[in-house]
C-alpha cells in the first residue's frame, strides 16, 4: 500500500502495482512486447551478418539463408508485438463499452497505433528478407553494360570539312544552350 498524508491528518491509500501484482492480460501484454523486443535485435544482427555488402558470413547462399532466418525472426518479432498491442486494446474496448464496468475506463491511444504500425513494418520487413532469397536461388544477377551518355553533339553526325565554317547555326530550339 501507498500512503500519503496531509497537513489536515487525512490519509490517502491505495495499492502498490509491482511487476508481478498486475492483471495477467497486463503482464502477457509486457512479455510479448519484450520477446518483440528480443526478437527484433537478434532479426538486425542476423539481417546485418546477411548482407551481401558485409564480409562476415561465408558464401553468398549462405548470406541469403542467414537473410532469409533475419525475415523469419522479424515476423515473428512483429507478430509478438501486433498481438500484444491487439490483446490490449480488445481489453480496453471490452471494458470501455460494457455498461456494468464501473472502475475508470481508458481509451485506444497513440501508442497503440505506433505499436500496430510498428508491428506491421516489422513484419513487411520481415517478409521483405525472406522473398530476398529468391531472387539468388533461380539465376545469377547479371550486370548492365555501361554504354556511355548521348548528348546533343555526339548524336549528331560529324561533318569533316577541310575549311571551317563560321557561321552561325541558324536553328536554334530549346536544347542549344542546355
Amino acid at each position: 500500500m501507498n500512503c500519503a498524508g496531509n497537513a489536515l491528518g487525512a490519509f490517502h491509500c491505495r495499492p502498490h502495482l509491482t511487476i508481478f501484482k498486475v492483471e495477467g492480460y497486463i503482464q502477457a501484454c509486457r512479455g510479448l512486447m519484450i520477446s518483440a523486443v528480443c526478437l527484433g535485435f537478434f532479426g538486425a544482427i542476423f539481417g546485418l551478418v546477411g548482407m551481401k555488402c558485409t564480409k562476415v558470413g561465408g558464401s553468398d547462399q549462405t548470406k541469403a539463408k542467414i537473410a532469409c532466418l533475419a525475415g523469419l525472426i522479424f515476423i515473428l518479432s512483429g507478430l509478438c508485438s501486433m498481438t500484444s498491442c491487439s490483446l490490449y486494446a480488445n481489453r480496453i474496448t471490452s471494458e470501455f463499452f460494457d455498461p456494468s464496468f464501473v472502475a475508470q475506463k481508458y481509451e485506444l491511444g497513440a501508442a497503440l497505433f505506433i505499436g500496430w504500425a510498428g508491428a506491421s513494418l516489422c513484419i513487411i520487413g520481415g517478409s521483405i528478407f525472406c522473398f530476398s532469397i529468391a531472387e539468388n536461388s533461380n539465376s545469377p544477377r547479371r550486370g548492365y553494360a555501361y554504354n556511355g551518355a548521348a548528348s546533343v553533339m555526339s548524336s549528331r553526325p560529324k561533318i569533316h570539312n577541310s575549311v571551317p565554317d563560321k557561321t552561325p547555326p541558324k536553328h536554334f530550339d530549346k536544347n542549344a544552350y542546355v
